[in-house]
């Protein structure tokens, strides 16, 4: 079921955005955006989600929240019409759809998607250099003198490309390094369970790895207790990387190293592209591809200097 989320609050005058209440009833618009993630139960997409919402609430708007669980059955029906929600916009982070689909099923409603599906050069774009992220997480780990680095994350199975552009940026670090990866394990998804179950299957190997990059925090965490359990001592053992930079890596103990996305950007983009869209004449807008940044955050886990929490 959909959850239809308002708050109240004062408004920070330096962050001020006109409010768009008054024009929404001069021009029969409803106030209310769609926000579509695939999970809320996630560190990331819960956080994520909540800077979505306030960005959303400083520009006027009621935000519909709908999660996926990445179905492509919901993903569609979300957009067809078939739900019968009555937003004037939407944000979605669809994992199993393509934009160009995406696209052709909302018609005329202004959509932005987020995540590193392929663009489609109707809709905006709001994503992460995921490739180029990776590529930075195996830098930090070969210059910590790491050469045995494993990778666990790889989910070929799903449609959505983020495992897929964090695998290729992976072995192009180490490629750069004159390195060969110790194992890519897959996994079935990105949370702390898999993460312990792939550790376990790398700590089998004969010769197993000095360093390990998780294609998420939550499996870095997993991971963390797999090797507490079996005596492998992080960072001296086994150096270990996530990606997210979720507030549960920086209270760990040791504190995780991670690759940090501008989530803050990631929603603030997102939001203002979904407002020129609505606001503006949606087939006159070209589609645009933003490409926000990103930053190791080196802490414990890799034996890099702490970082504050």
């Amino acid at each position: 079921m959909p959850v239809v989320v308002a708050r109240a609050g004062g408004v920070d005058p330096q962050r001020y955005r006109p409010n768009l209440a008054a024009r929404n009833l001069r021009q029969g618009r409803t106030g209310i955006t769609g926000v579509v993630v695939p999970e809320i139960h996630s560190p990331y997409f819960g956080a994520l989600t909540g800077l979505l919402i306030d960005a959303a609430q400083e520009r006027g708007w009621t935000v519909l929240l709908e999660r996926t669980g990445g179905r492509p059955d919901l993903e569609r029906r979300l957009l067809d019409g078939s739900e019968g929600h009555q937003v004037d916009g939407m944000i979605i982070s669809p994992w199993s759809t393509s934009p160009s689909e995406l696209a052709s099923l909302a018609g005329g409603l202004p959509l932005v998607v987020l995540g590193e599906l392929e663009p489609d050069a109707s809709i905006a774009h709001v994503a992460l250099d995921d490739v180029g992220a990776a590529r930075d997480a195996v830098g930090h780990l070969v210059a910590r003198g790491r050469r045995r680095i494993a990778a666990i994350g790889l989910q070929s199975g799903l449609g959505h490309g983020t495992a897929e552009l964090r695998a290729e940026g992976f072995r192009q670090g180490l490629r750069e390094a004159g390195l060969a990866p110790v194992a890519e394990v897959e996994v079935a998804d990105l949370h702390r369970a898999e993460g312990a179950r792939a550790l376990r299957e790398l700590l089998r190997l004969p010769g197993h790895p000095d360093a390990v990059f998780c294609f998420s925090d939550e499996l870095a965490l997993g991971a963390r207790r797999v090797a507490a359990e079996q005596g492998v001592r992080v960072p001296d053992d086994l150096a270990l990387m996530g990606f997210d930079d979720i507030e549960d890596g920086r209270f760990a103990a040791p504190s995780l190293t991670t690759i940090a996305p501008d989530r803050e950007q990631i929603a603030e983009r997102a939001v203002q592209c979904l407002t020129e869209r609505v606001f503006g004449r949606p087939e006159a807008l070209p589609g645009r591809r933003i490409v926000v940044p990103h930053r190791v955050r080196g802490r414990e886990s890799t034996g890099a200097a702490h970082a504050p929490v």
